[in-house]
């Protein structure tokens, strides 16, 4: 069965309505437990912030490359539920690599997932992270498993 892909929002509304829809989903998950909020979406993009303190860091009072790493799964993850209707389709993680640039103490941290491909059956994100000044923290890519629901 053909996934039936649907355009990111990029009219205020729709943005609204699915970060709100976004933002929703989070409770009870990891994103919560991290403090994850999506904040932008548009044509092929989709964005999430991240604070940086105390409750992110590893034993060195850096941020935790594990929390960096949820935060770009969980952008890219999110987009492609974006591009799929989920009554029939779902997304699944196939693969992530990450390449941790530069450390931090405290601040917010942006995750931006760029549409790489867009396939039936799989999807691909270029993810940058990013710190308050836009200095890249950390650069992830993200290939993404479209599953249908009757295959669960």
């Amino acid at each position: 069965m053909k996934p039936v892909m649907t355009k990111m929002v990029s009219d205020s509304p729709s943005r609204e309505a699915a970060l709100a829809r976004l933002n929703q989903s989070s409770a009870n998950t990891l994103m919560q437990t991290l403090g994850i909020e999506y904040t932008d979406v548009g044509e092929g993009f989709l964005e999430a912030t991240l604070s940086v303190g105390p409750a992110v860091h590893q034993p060195m009072g850096i941020l935790h490359g594990g929390a960096t790493a949820a935060l770009a799964e969980s952008v890219g993850s999110a987009a492609s539920a974006l591009l799929l209707n989920l009554e029939t389709h779902y997304p699944v993680g196939l693969e992530l690599s990450i390449n941790h640039i530069r450390s931090m103490r405290e601040g917010i941290v942006r995750a931006r997932a760029d549409l790489v491909h867009q396939g039936r059956t799989t999807h691909l994100w270029n993810i940058s992270i990013r710190d308050e000044e836009g200095r890249m923290v950390a650069w992830s890519r993200l290939s993404m498993m479209v599953l249908a629901r009757d295959s669960a």
